[in-house]
């Protein structure tokens, strides 16, 4: 019971701070994780030499990537700084693991138009905004039809990495199957409403002042999930967004499909849209706040190249029109509401 104890107050330590339930999932898993290698010793009764050991584990036995050893690391750190309060002695001077550096994997334009011509539908939109504007996969899914702003060709990114808002583009090229699109999902949200659902997820804080809100058009996701489901932090039963999975799942699928033999993702557009950027000569600095990226050492992996400020910014996909419109408009006249959902209205 100790155990399930702790683990309760880390989850409630991480809702009071308002962090993700991606979050809240993966540090519950690896401090529960910590434990175990410790034969379930409660973490109030150890310290640094515990924790080292733990991860020179993860990193010799298990084998695991950099990334992963660090997300393991900064779970225990906020269970010992956050939730059990103890002094850390010298723990905070553990340095994290090192990433290898390596070159991302970047498709060509007509790579790109390859592979959004083998893909339709929802997955369709959401790559050729991933690579439009320059988006990470979580941004695109978590778009609010606020968010799209069409008269500035501007979509606003919410509490992106870092928790930071920044602007970026919206391509001309997206713009009619954003619309159609919408006019579907405003259909979906109205049926929703007359079943007695049609809210949506809003931050908690937010919430408590406007609980309405969540019912109002402009707050709905832009890519909602086919089918309702179950909050896993509530009992409430709404549309969350699309899946991430069906995503990675269809650009791997259209990969194959187009025979590109290339170990992309939909990361892989993001990594697309900021070199094809800078090889139409915008500067580092241009690409780096459509990015978001804080460090501009960061935006450097992708090239070095002639800063050129003058340089109109236009978005990569909207190089190649005719084509991107021809791929884009070929699957949107075709969508319909999805079946009823097998979930009642607990409420009728």
């Amino acid at each position: 019971m100790q155990k399930t104890k702790l683990l309760d107050q880390v989850r409630e330590v991480i809702r009071f701070k308002h962090l993700s339930l991606r979050t809240e999932e993966a540090y519950v898993y690896w401090i529960k994780q910590f434990i175990l290698f410790h034969n379930k010793t409660h973490p109030q009764t150890m310290g640094e030499k515990e924790i080292r050991q733990y991860l020179s584990h993860l990193a010799t036995d298990k084998n695991v990537a950099a990334s992963t050893q660090n997300l393991a690391l900064n779970a225990i750190m906020f269970l010992y700084k956050q939730v059990l309060r103890k002094d850390l002695g010298t723990l905070g001077e553990i340095e994290q693991a090192k990433k290898p550096k390596k070159l991302p994997t970047v498709f060509s334009q007509n790579e790109v138009l390859m592979i959004l011509s083998a893909m339709e539908g929802t997955p369709q939109l959401v790559a050729g905004l991933l690579y439009g504007a320059g988006l990470r996969l979580m941004e695109c899914l978590r778009l609010r039809v606020k968010d799209i702003d069409f008269e500035r060709n501007q979509i606003i990114v919410r509490s992106g990495k870092g928790e930071k808002d920044r602007i970026t583009l919206l391509p001309e090229t997206m713009k009619e199957p954003l619309r159609k699109h919408l006019e579907w999902v405003k259909q979906l949200h109205q049926k929703d409403l007359e079943d007695g659902f049609g809210d949506t997820y809003l931050p908690p804080s937010l919430l408590r002042k406007h609980p309405r809100m969540a019912y109002e058009w402009p707050w709905q996701y832009v890519f909602p999930a086919l089918e309702r489901s179950n909050d896993p932090r509530s009992t409430r039963i709404g549309r969350h967004h699309f899946p991430e999975l069906k995503i990675q799942m269809a650009v791997k699928q259209a990969l194959a499909s187009a025979n590109i033999p290339k170990q992309g993702s939909p990361h892989s557009f993001r990594h697309s849209f900021a070199t094809h950027l800078l090889e139409q000569g915008q500067t580092i600095r241009v690409v780096q706040q459509l990015l978001g990226h804080k460090d501009v050492r960061t935006t450097m992996i992708y090239t070095h190249v002639i800063q050129r400020p003058e340089a109109p910014v236009k978005s990569p996909l909207d190089t190649n029109i005719s084509q991107s419109l021809t791929v884009l408009k070929s699957t949107y006249h075709r969508k319909q509401l999805p079946k009823p959902n097998r979930l009642m209205n607990p409420n009728p």
